[in-house]
């Protein structure tokens, strides 16, 4: 079961990084808010956007959007990058 939960978490934490890349929120000032991204029903996320937002793997606004950061190629960014 733990394997299926880390596979899980791994799939949810992808699809989250990989709508807010595409709805074009890559910086503070691009950052979007779940629903205005292509997830769907972006509420059932919101937990563990935060807890990766906390972690430095997504970034959060004060305002509550939400963006990540482009990496140059090959470099991993699973790790997360927290800005200080």
């Amino acid at each position: 079961m733990a394997v299926f939960t880390s596979a899980a978490m791994s799939m949810r934490r992808e699809l989250i990084k990989n709508a807010l890349r595409k709805a074009g929120a890559v910086s503070p000032e691009t950052a979007k808010k779940l629903p205005e991204t292509d997830l769907i029903n972006p509420d059932s996320f919101q937990e563990y956007t935060s807890q990766l937002a906390e972690m430095g793997i997504i970034h959060r606004t004060a305002d509550g959007k939400y963006y990540v950061l482009a990496h140059p190629a090959g470099q991993n960014e699973s790790k997360g990058c927290r800005r200080e």
